[in-house]
């Protein structure tokens, strides 16, 4: 076999490989798009964190170094209502930490932010014209959307259920990322909350692959050829890969974080809404040990990290991750030492190799 058997998201896309970068919030930027564009793969930048001045620079570098399509990536949750009493029973929960630390708990508690999808942001989309818009937590306001596809872009969004993906392709996805249970990072759940009924990679792709029309993207716990390999076989058109990246030198993670990454195992991961107040998986370190993993008392989305950010900045610079947020998946486990564009390139080789034998 010397071509992929399912191009659909080759010739959506207008790619080589049928590997997307994730878009992980802080980690990832242009260098990381760059790489992944130029080795024939859809480069991604995360845009929630990002102001429009940073975007617009962000993508100006990109467009200036790879002429592959780029993926922005936005969030679309509803902006929380400030809740005094909840956000000041979460930041008591963490006095002994500020305490032990020496960080002021009386200073007021720094903004955590990630701005959801808005009319600003959209005319900044149609003006910069990407070829794919990816959204997390659902998608925006039909009006919104609607903008979007006029500009030509192919939307896409993360499904963690079936329920999810049927409702992405009735509100006019033109793909959909089916995310397992094993991904790493922010689950995008927007159909309910509930944690227990999540889906893992391998049960989710094919029953999402049978329910839609559209082309389906496999991600969660793929870090090799073989997991690329067995997202064609459960009738995925790609795969979007994140933990796997984090390795790479374009990769912006902390020292702290990087170490964690190197000698953490795929069971040393759980899913945590500590950090940000939703849940999203990433290494277990002492907050989560000590506090649980899942919170009862954490604000709404993204108000959590707020508290956490004096306690952050007096134990990074010591190279503590005891209360950094350490995202990642299940195949943390397989790791490797190259560049984003030769892993690309590595990958798509070997997966294509290994899809010939069949």
């Amino acid at each position: 076999m010397s071509t992929w058997p399912d191009r659909r998201i080759l010739d959506l896309f207008g790619i080589q490989l049928p590997i997307l970068q994730a878009p992980m919030a802080g980690a990832s930027s242009s260098a990381m798009a760059i790489a992944v564009g130029n080795a024939g793969g859809l480069g991604s930048l995360p845009c929630a964190a990002l102001s429009h001045q940073q975007i617009r620079e962000e993508v100006a570098l990109i467009r200036s170094h790879s002429r592959g399509p780029l993926n922005l990536n936005f969030f679309c949750h509803t902006a929380p209502v400030a809740d005094p009493v909840r956000e000041a029973r979460w930041k008591e929960s963490l006095k002994d930490y500020y305490t032990e630390l020496g960080a002021d708990f009386d200073a007021p508690t720094p903004a955590s932010v990630r701005a959801p999808f808005d009319d600003a942001t959209c005319t900044l989309v149609e003006a910069l014209k990407p070829e794919v818009v990816s959204f997390h937590f659902g998608l925006p306001e039909q009006g919104l959307l609607d903008r979007v596809k006029a500009t030509g872009a192919k939307v896409l969004s993360s499904a963690t259920t079936v329920d999810e993906a049927i409702w992405l392709e009735q509100h006019g996805c033109d793909a959909i990322i089916a995310m397992g249970y094993e991904a790493g990072g922010h689950r995008g759940v927007f159909l309910g909350g509930e944690l227990h009924n999540q889906v893992g990679t391998l049960a989710l792709v094919p029953q999402v692959v049978d329910a839609v029309t559209v082309p389906v993207i496999a991600a969660g716990g793929i870090g090799d050829a073989r997991g690329i390999v067995a997202a064609f076989a459960l009738g995925a058109s790609a795969v979007q890969l994140g933990t796997v990246y984090l390795f790479c030198p374009e990769a912006n993670v902390s020292a702290p974080h990087y170490r964690a990454l190197r000698t953490a195992k795929g069971s040393e991961t759980a899913l945590t809404n500590l950090f940000t107040g939703r849940p999203a998986r990433g290494i277990v370190n002492r907050v989560m040990r000590e506090q649980g993993p899942i919170s009862a008392i954490t604000p709404a989305f993204p108000l959590a990290g707020g508290a956490l950010i004096p306690l952050r900045a007096k134990s990074e610079p010591h190279g503590s991750g005891d209360f950094l947020n350490l995202w990642a998946g299940q195949a943390v486990g397989l790791k490797h030492e190259l560049s984003a564009e030769a892993l690309t390139r590595q990958l798509g080789a070997q997966a294509l190799e290994k899809l010939s034998r069949h």
